[in-house]
This record gives structure tokens, C-alpha cells and sequence, in this order.
């Protein structure tokens, strides 16, 4: 794979990973004001879709990448985030296999999910809540009507050093990562419907036919 893309693919798979973990993740047994306070926002989310603007920035805070798309997620572990500029790509699982889906490639990976959140761990996803409460630590802040989660692993062997959560009333509105390069990932939402029905048919996905298939479920 180009370079390039295969680094694009890399930030594609660290988003992902924790939108899954934020928006699917049961936190309810998170101990700590900020943890609780997360909780009582995430806790009644069932689905929800947006459009997205992203931006990639070096340590410099120089832009790397842009892209925009739209995301559909549905608790627990279904969601679909479709890159359209300035390419097409597509992440899609419906709960057991992630497929990572790259038209101009012709190329598809297919992966089980736990291994697709490789150390945010699937545990995020699993509904260990006792596993959860050793593995965060959270953070609040309150500016205006925006609310700002930081968490935090605790664990070095994380594809993350920093993950920043700001909800304006109930709806997150942005998403900042950080990892270990000081490289930062936002990801700006728009549109936002939570709660509404999202038809299942968003997270299936057939591959086409021709395309090379990469799988590594094991």
C-alpha cells in the first residue's frame, strides 16, 4: 500500500477506535466526578449520525491532512464512518468483523473488532466496567454551555496518549486525540442526530467483487 494512505488508514483505525470506546463503551460504573458526569451524557445514547470535518496536525500544529465524511454508530460496537474528501474510504462493522474498505485501492481489510481497538482495549467494548474504571482516568471542564471530558490511559500501550471529548448540550461536537508523536487528530461534528432510528442495513457491507481482500480475524 502507498504510504501515504497506509498512514491514512492508520489515523482512520485510531479514530475509530475511539469513537467506539466514547460513544459504545457502558460507563456507567466510571468512579469520579468527571467520569460520572460522562456517564449521565452517554449513558441513554442508543445511535448516533453526523458529518465530520477532520484535520491532522503535526507537534508543530502544522496541518498533515484533511478529510470530511459522515458517521453513523449504534450501541454497542455497530458504526460506519464514510470518508468521501478527498477520497472515498470506508470503516464498517456490524459488532464481530471490522472491514476497512479503500475503492481506488481495490483493497479491503477485514478484522475481528477486538483486534481492530488493539489496546483501547476491547474491553471498551466487552462491558468490563470494573476494567474500565482502572484503565481511564477523567477529567472535566466547563467552559459556557461546552462541557470537556480529557481522558487519560493508564496504560502506556495505547494508540492515544490523550483523548478530549467536548459536548455542547447533550451532542458531542468534538473529538482531539493526541498520541505519542505529539501528532493531533480533530474531528469536528455537524448535523448531529442522536437517538433516532438508524437502519441496520448502514453496517452491513458486501464487498465487491475483484477487490483484494486482506483478513485477519483470528
Amino acid at each position: 500500500m502507498d504510504p501515504y494512505r497506509e498512514k491514512e488508514m492508520m489515523t482512520v483505525k485510531k479514530t475509530l477506535a475511539a469513537l467506539t470506546m466514547t460513544l459504545a463503551m457502558p460507563i456507567s460504573a466510571l468512579a469520579s466526578e468527571g467520569a460520572e458526569r460522562l456517564a449521565d451524557i452517554l449513558e441513554p445514547l442508543e445511535t448516533y449520525v453526523a458529518d465530520f470535518e477532520q484535520q491532522i496536525l503535526d507537534g508543530s500544529g502544522q496541518r498533515l491532512q484533511e478529510a470530511s465524511g459522515r458517521m453513523w454508530l449504534s450501541r454497542p460496537g455497530k458504526f460506519r464512518w464514510e470518508v468521501n474528501a478527498p477520497y472515498e474510504q470506508l470503516v464498517v462493522s456490524a459488532g464481530e468483523e471490522v472491514t476497512l474498505y479503500d475503492p481506488d485501492l481495490e483493497q479491503a481489510t477485514v478484522q475481528a473488532l477486538d483486534q481492530r481497538v488493539t489496546h483501547t482495549p476491547a474491553l471498551l467494548l466487552s462491558g468490563s466496567a470494573d476494567e474500565l474504571t482502572g484503565s481511564y482516568d477523567v477529567t472535566r471542564r466547563q467552559q459556557g454551555s461546552s462541557e470537556t471530558f480529557i481522558l487519560v490511559p493508564k496504560d502506556p500501550d495505547t494508540l492515544f496518549e490523550e483523548l478530549r471529548m467536548t459536548f455542547r448540550g447533550e451532542a458531542l461536537n468534538l473529538l482531539q486525540m493526541t498520541d505519542s508523536t505529539g501528532q493531533r487528530t480533530a474531528i469536528e461534528f455537524d448535523n448531529v442526530r442522536m437517538n433516532q432510528p438508524v437502519d441496520d442495513s448502514h453496517f452491513n457491507f458486501e464487498i465487491p467483487e475483484g477487490t483484494d481482500v486482506i483478513r485477519d480475524t483470528q
